[in-house]
């Protein structure tokens, strides 16, 4: 190996190298199983690139030859099926359609077994026939970057649209596996441009796999927030909603009736969220709506229940031994919070301001059996019949439940 080969080669570890300590940087920030699953895709990948560059022959001279052979007769294999059974899972329809589905299940299968196969093969074959064992497992290497690619084209067809740039990395992967096995087979069949070729492809397929990961790991992420309205939870602001909420609220009531205490339900009607929904455009209530949570809960702290009744009805519940003491001052800051007007953005980047109009109502229970509906009801009514004043002067800020 001369030396252009050998600083050919170490550039492409080195871009490995690099990738795997963010993959591994991800791993400990996020600890989710796809950071896992990517950090594994891109070890045994990369090790299967790093053998076949013959750098291990180099850098490591007393490794045992059967060793190396076993290494780059399975390690090939394998990444495909892998990489086969990570692209349907990426993809997400291999139940919805049957030919992804049959090529990522069987393709997965038969290069996993493959790999096994040969890298009996490898260790028992002799030294006269180790350049067949190699030729035929660049064969089947090939075949999963085939069966890759066909899934990938598939799925473009059906309307994902990021599986076109899926196939522009298996393009990438393509001429990848042709380089290395091309040098693997042929040391000197290679100049020093194909080999710059074969390790950039390398570096750029994974660069764009782990770009489309990222970009379908956050088109997830805002699914799951959307989802969250089912499982009780509001997307814009993250406050309980529903049968959530009740619970919450149920507990509450709960407490003070153990403690003997009384149980005050606050309920905030939010009169003209909507209003600036045909200037502004439809959709800025939920920058509204994530305001107005947010200062909702610096007035209350975070002792207390707070959620969302519906989207212009916030309800706190406070259980307190000093309610009569403490609902007075809360309402202070409830009115001096909220009634600030907030700036909002609108279509085209444009700024509008949101004076909000909002009134306030309170129940009080002293202990017992309450049915929940019923005092968020009750609030709601109060709160529909009163309307919000400009405060005269300023306001402390701090937690419902400070001394001073």
């Amino acid at each position: 190996m001369n030396s252009s080969e050998v600083v050919i080669w170490s550039a492409m570890l080195g871009g490995l190298v690099t990738l795997a300590i963010v993959a591994i940087a991800d791993v400990w920030v996020n600890r989710t199983v796809a950071s896992w699953r990517g950090l594994f895709f891109l070890v045994l990948t990369g090790a299967s690139c790093v053998v076949l560059s013959g750098l291990p022959d180099l850098l490591f001279a007393g490794m045992s030859p059967v060793l190396l052979m076993v290494l780059r007769c399975s390690l090939g294999p394998l990444s495909g099926a892998v990489a086969l059974n990570y692209l349907g899972l990426w993809l997400g329809n291999t139940a919805e359609d049957t030919r992804i589905g049959a090529t990522v299940v069987s393709g997965s299968l038969f290069l996993a077994a493959s790999a096994v196969v040969l890298g009996i093969v490898a260790s028992t074959t002799s030294p006269d026939m180790e350049r067949e064992v190699l030729a035929f497992t660049a064969i089947i290497t090939c075949l999963s970057v085939a069966m890759a690619l066909y899934v990938s084209v598939r799925a473009t067809k059906l309307g994902d649209p990021l599986a076109r740039w899926m196939v522009i990395a298996g393009f990438f992967l393509a001429v990848m596996v042709a380089g290395l096995f091309t040098h693997a087979l042929n040391p000197d069949s290679l100049n020093a441009f194909a080999m710059a070729l074969t390790a950039l492809s390398m570096v750029v397929f994974f660069l764009v796999v782990v770009a489309l990961t990222i970009s379908r790991n956050r088109l997830h992420r805002q699914l799951q927030r959307l989802a969250g309205l089912a499982q009780g939870t509001d997307s814009a602001t993250g406050l309980p909603t529903g049968s959530v909420l009740m619970s919450k609220v149920d507990d509450a009531l709960w407490r003070s009736t153990r403690t003997n205490g009384d149980c005050a339900v606050i309920c905030i009607q939010l009169r003209n969220l909507y209003e600036l929904g045909e200037i502004a455009g439809h959709g800025i209530e939920h920058q509204i709506l994530a305001a107005m949570s947010a200062r909702v809960r610096r007035a209350v702290g975070f002792r207390c229940v707070v959620g969302l009744y519906h989207p212009r009805c916030f309800i706190v519940v406070i259980s307190s031994a000093k309610m009569k003491a403490t609902i007075a001052r809360l309402e202070a800051r409830l009115n001096h919070l909220i009634a600030k007007p907030l700036i909002v953005v609108g279509v085209n980047n444009a700024y509008h301001t949101f004076v909000p109009r909002f009134g306030i109502g309170t129940v009080t229970t002293q202990g017992g059996v309450a049915d929940p509906t019923t005092l968020m009801d009750e609030a709601e009514h109060l709160a529909m019949g009163r309307e919000n004043e400009p405060q005269d002067g300023p306001m402390t800020t701090g937690s419902l439940f400070d001394d001073s």
